[in-house]
């Protein structure tokens, strides 16, 4: 076992879009668990776009990340000493973890033994069927619960979460319609995921491009953008519309945030609603989320893709892509291959 832990450390707080300069590279020397607590050997981060509020002073679900301490993130890793009851050495888990080869959690940040299954990738265990699978499913299914023949529309529709929203959307028999910022990503969601149409909203108008994919209106709009393509989409809310919030990149490096949506009356207007949620929510409806989400990889009726880049070192770099847009499906970083 390595003696020396690598780490990438919160070096400053970001203003604006996060920098190289935010991050430091250093060396630590192993954690040694306490009772309760586990032993981890990072295999997969998760890079997602939490990680950035994280980083911030802003209060959240979970505390920020002190200065100098090493940048907080979802991991696929693999037990490799364990005080914890119930948890034994060589079992790969999903994890709230960190930037680093290894990490000392406490049990309560461990989310579930992962059992490969036969053809899936084990980096899946940490896309489709992680974090980015387990937000598409609850955030549609139970906060925006569509029924057949609904319009769901989705933005940052290409990312890892909106991705798998609109096929599950197409597996309850809805249309599915995904917000994107690029032709090419927009062919990606209609040609290959089954989207009903695509709507590149940097070079479209929104609103009529909005009644044109969306000509019975919009039921669910599942949401993990913010800003003015929420405004406009409140608009077109039917009658009993549901808005899921997951997200708001585009407001997520603004120091100040802007003012709230302005047509946010329409909610009242159309006796709709407004969630958000986190997969914390439906810890308990894990395995059942996982179990339909493998099954319909293994039917070829989900598809997803899983960008994956190689040691530590290219972690921050690959966070910027959520931001630059250069990017299709799941982020992840791989940092080792499991020892069992």
């Amino acid at each position: 076992m390595l003696e020396v832990n690598r780490q990438i450390l919160l070096r400053k707080r970001p203003v604006g879009v996060p920098a190289i300069g935010d991050f430091e590279e250093a060396e630590a020397p192993l954690g040694v668990p306490a009772a309760g607590e586990v032993l981890l050997k990072n295999l997969y981060l998760s890079i997602d776009p939490a990680i950035r509020g994280w980083m911030s002073e802003a209060k959240s679900y979970l505390p920020p990340i002190g200065i100098g301490e090493p940048i907080r993130s979802g991991a696929l890793s693999e037990i490799i000493e364990s005080k914890a009851e119930g948890w034994s050495v060589g079992q790969v888990v999903q994890a709230l973890a960190a930037w680093e080869s290894y990490s000392v959690v406490s049990s309560r940040m461990l989310h579930g033994n992962v059992r490969t299954i036969e053809g899936i990738p084990l980096s899946t265990m940490l896309s489709v069927l992680g974090g980015t699978g387990l937000t598409a499913y609850f955030g549609l299914l139970a906060v925006g619960k569509p029924t057949k023949g609904e319009t769901v529309l989705v933005s940052a529709a290409a990312g890892g979460v909106g991705s798998i929203v609109g096929q599950i959307a197409k597996l309850e028999g809805c249309r599915a319609v995904g917000l994107t910022g690029s032709d090419e990503k927009c062919s990606w969601l209609t040609d290959e995921l089954g989207y009903d149409a695509a709507i590149n909203y940097k070079t479209t108008n929104l609103r009529p491009a909005m009644d044109e994919a969306c000509p019975d209106g919009i039921d669910v709009f599942f949401d993990s953008v913010g800003g003015e393509i929420l405004n406009t989409a409140l608009t077109r809310l039917n009658h009993h519309g549901r808005v899921v919030v997951c997200g708001a990149i585009s407001q997520i490096n603004d120091a100040k945030l802007p003012p709230g949506p302005s047509n946010y009356l329409r909610l009242l207007a159309k006796s709709a609603r407004m969630e958000g949620f986190t997969t914390l929510d439906f810890a308990s409806r894990y395995d059942e989320a996982r179990a339909d989400l493998a099954r319909w990889i293994r039917e070829g009726r989900i598809r997803y893709r899983d960008e994956i880049v190689e040691g530590l070192d290219e972690a921050p770099a690959h966070l910027l892509r959520l931001f630059s847009g250069e990017h299709r499906g799941k982020l992840l970083v791989k940092l080792a291959d499991a020892e069992v």
